[in-house]
Formats: structure tokens, sequence, C-alpha cells
């Protein structure tokens, strides 16, 4: 099981798109008409063979507008996974007594979106891509526009809990996988990635407070984000209201 994609949501998707496409040096988001049925309008932005999601509601009473509200601002959203075994995943969600709030099966991809009150801290989706570098969220073009000139991958989330190994153990046993204490940090192993899950560090309360993006030039990154006014006092880079912890690739 591999980290795919991570949504944030913002107010103002205009204002987190032109933010995430200067700070990675992007020239390419997707308008995915498919949120359309969640109240919300989106950008799909390609990392490397990643990808980082940015949603916005644009009617009342969405989901990700209760979380806007509930957590004073933007943040993160969505963990969303990549298997190739469909089945048995949804079957484990099942067997865990995870509710399974919507899913599609088409023939070449797939989505299972896990309840987040289920599990703890984000929405997790877990997805099937037929063949498995197919990105059905990042559009038809996407391929065409990965950075040539550096590498880019989002490698890891980090979720804040009350309880960050009650958190973790849950996530666990949803996903199948085992949940380790690594460093004093409970830690969800991943095909070339990671989920961690840590104390609450901030008022805002549960969720998703970082992700780990694997860079080649992390100081140019870094030194575009500061341009931007994106830097915080922390010195880690800021996006929607989500940490961006860089790490060399």
């Amino acid at each position: 099981m591999r980290l795919r994609q991570i949504a944030l949501v913002a107010k103002n998707l205009d204002a987190a798109r032109a933010d995430i496409a200067a700070v990675f040096g992007v020239d390419y988001a997707y308008d995915d008409p498919g949120v359309g049925k969640y109240g919300l309008h989106n950008a799909v932005f390609p990392i490397g063979m990643t990808f980082l999601e940015v949603v916005s509601p644009k009617a009342q009473g969405t989901t990700a507008g209760r979380l806007l509200e509930k957590r004073g601002g933007d943040g993160g959203y969505m963990v969303i996974l990549q298997t190739p075994h469909l089945a048995e995943a949804r079957q484990r969600i099942r067997d865990a007594g995870a509710r399974i709030v919507d899913e599609i099966t088409g023939d070449s991809f797939a989505f299972t979106h896990i309840h987040p009150r289920d599990v703890g801290g984000a929405m997790p989706s877990i997805d099937w891509m037929d063949p498995p570098e197919r990105w059905q969220w990042g559009g038809p073009e996407w391929a065409e526009h990965m950075p040539s000139d550096h590498k880019l991958a989002i490698v890891g989330a980090e979720l804040q809990a009350e309880a960050p190994n009650k958190m973790a153990r849950r996530w666990a046993e949803v996903l199948g996988l085992r949940a380790e204490r690594l460093n004093d940090v409970w830690t969800i192993a991943l095909d070339g990635g990671e989920i961690r899950f840590v104390a609450l560090q901030d008022t805002r309360g549960e969720g998703l407070r970082a992700f780990d993006v694997a860079a080649s030039d992390t100081k140019r990154i870094h030194a575009a984000a500061e341009r931007r006014g994106l830097v915080a006092a922390s010195g880690e880079v800021v996006l929607s209201g989500t940490y961006v912890r860089l790490v060399d690739a």
C-alpha cells in the first residue's frame, strides 16, 4: 500500500492554487468535475508520481466546509492510498467496523472513502488503478506536466491526535498494516512512505497537520515559499494551513 495523494481544504481555491504552483514549480492542475457532487471544486497537482489536491466548498453544508469551521481555517483533509488488492481492502474495512461513505468501481480505477470518525484525524481513501501508474484524479494530461529538472514525491503524512497510540492502531487495523513506535513516534510504514501519529501540537484539534515531500532541490522550494510568506517561525513551509516537511530526495 502506498501514499499516492494528499488533499487539503482551503477557503480560497485560487490563492491556494497559486501558492502550490509557485512553491513546487508545477505548471498544471486538474479541475476534477467529479468533486462537484460533494459541493466542491478543486485543483490536483502532479508532485512527481504523487499528487497534491486542494478542495474548496462552493455550496453550503459540505463536509469540507464543516472541517474549515471546526478547525478554524485551512488545513489537511484526506490521505489517499493506493493498493493492488481492492476487494481485500474493502472487506478489511468492513470487518474492522468502519463505514464506507462513498465508493466507485470502474474498469480501470476505483476509490473507497472511509468515514473519518471511524478512524480519526482525516478521511482515508483506498484507491485502485489499472495500470498501477495511472491516476484518474490527476486528469488525462498530468504525466505530460511532471517536472523534468527536479525530483518530487509526497512520502509522508502526519496526523495529530489526543491519543496517538490509539489512532495509529485504529488506522493500522482498518488498513491491514502494522503500527509501531519508532523514535517515540507512532508510525505506519507504507511502500516508499509512512503515516505518523503525534500528540496535539496546537489548539486546532485532531487532524492532518503535515505532509512530507522528498525533493532534489529543497532549498529552491523553501526559498520560493519564503518569497510568498509561506514559511512559519519554525522554518517549515506552510500550505493551506498544513506544514510541509522537506526531505532530500
